[in-house]
């Protein structure tokens, strides 16, 4: 069952799972790039305000999926090696989760270009079992191991990947995929329907080999010929800043979504975020804007107002969006075999709470997803 973080009082491990940090190792990290060139290149450009670069850069949806042992066949190991080859497929179709950010032109313009640079993934292996792990009724920390990431270079942001995946192999035979993705890539629903294809695209290629048994050319324990594993490197994500996030959709027909409307939607969604969470967002949030019909972003400092009356009929339109609602729990990367467990967080440093608006246009109707989040340390 799909699981969202939040804050949760810290309690004592069980031994086993304690150390979980030093019993990781990673065991390989490669690049997967798109199986065929992007041509013409495709770019997204980001409009972001100079004082708030630093926190957009970090800001990320990560997602894990757990999966227990589905055969004496089945591991990590083997599935890892067939996502490098149905991942370059899968991004072949959307080869902007591939590129790199670059600078623009102007100043304050950011472009993300499919350069075809590809993403990470990284193998790893820990010496506890899969049920202890999901056992654990507090493991924040220990599950921001399972999702690696490497900060983006600020001077430098071309050489730095925006997406990352760590398949991690549990003592028991299970393991764990976790994704983590710079939220200038990718929302939580557009994400979703990405790891369904994906799934789909796996299942495709694993199925068609199945008269004649073999394993995928980038099979780690055939490719290993001495120990190389290295420690997890502690700083490579956290999840101690988590904090909340909820997902609200709109739908109508017959409506302008403009800049306006767009932040018409993000009020609306902030206040009732309000009500939802424990304790109240800040009232100066991080607004990111999808411009409709362009693949651009623009990023603006939004403050919140108080006792603003709205249309009824844009109110109505709005439902409040499960994370299980994102279908994380139906995505079989093994014929069969569902996720024994999903989690979903967005991180952000301490940075500012923010509210993102996609829309995503639909034969007239006009459909809008948005997220909000906020970290542990900056809400009031």
């Amino acid at each position: 069952m799909a699981k969202l973080l939040f804050p949760a009082p810290k309690m004592s491990l069980p031994n086993a799972v304690s150390t979980f940090s030093t019993n990781l190792h990673i065991e390989a990290v490669q690049s997967v790039m798109p199986l065929k060139p992007t041509n013409p290149r495709q770019s997204r450009r980001v409009t972001v305000a100079e004082n708030m670069r630093s926190s957009i850069f970090q800001r990320r949806l990560l997602v894990i999926l757990y999966y227990k042992k589905a055969c004496e066949e089945d591991s990590g190991w083997l599935v890892a090696g067939w996502l490098r080859e149905s991942l370059g497929d899968a991004l072949s179709e959307q080869p902007i989760l591939a590129g790199r950010i670059h600078k623009g032109d102007d100043e304050g313009e950011l472009k993300i270009v499919s350069t075809d640079s590809g993403i990470r993934l990284v193998e790893a292996l820990t010496a506890v079992n899969l049920s202890e792990f999901l056992d654990l009724k507090d493991k924040k920390e220990e599950q921001a191991q399972l999702v690696f990431w490497e900060d983006i270079d600020e001077q430098e942001p071309q050489f730095s990947p925006l997406f990352f995946v760590q398949v991690t192999n549990f003592k028991c035979g299970g393991y764990a995929i976790g994704i983590s993705c710079s939220l200038l890539l990718a929302d939580p629903v557009s994400m979703a329907n990405f790891l369904k294809r994906w799934a789909n695209i796996h299942n495709r290629l694993t199925v068609s080999l199945t008269e004649i048994p073999q394993t995928p050319t980038f099979y780690l324990p055939n490719l290993r010929k001495t120990a190389c594993s290295s420690p997890y490197p502690s700083c490579s994500v956290t999840s101690k800043n988590s904090g909340q996030s909820v997902i609200f959709k709109f739908a109508s027909k017959g409506l302008s979504l403009d800049t306006e409307m767009q932040r018409t939607l993000a009020e609306l969604c902030t206040e009732a975020a309000d009500r939802s969470f424990a304790t109240k967002m800040a009232s100066k949030l991080a607004l990111m804007i999808k411009e409709s019909f362009k693949d651009a972003f623009t990023i603006e400092n939004y403050a919140k107002r108080e006792l603003v009356t709205h249309d009824s009929s844009i109110v109505s339109g709005l439902t409040c969006v499960s994370w299980e609602d994102l279908g994380g729990d139906e995505i079989c990367l093994n014929e069969g075999n569902k996720p024994a467990s999903v989690s979903y967080w967005i991180s952000s440093g301490c940075g500012e709470g923010l509210v993102m608006v996609i829309p995503s246009p639909n034969d007239g109707l006009v459909e809008v997803n948005i997220l909000l989040a906020v970290p542990n340390c900056n809400v009031t």
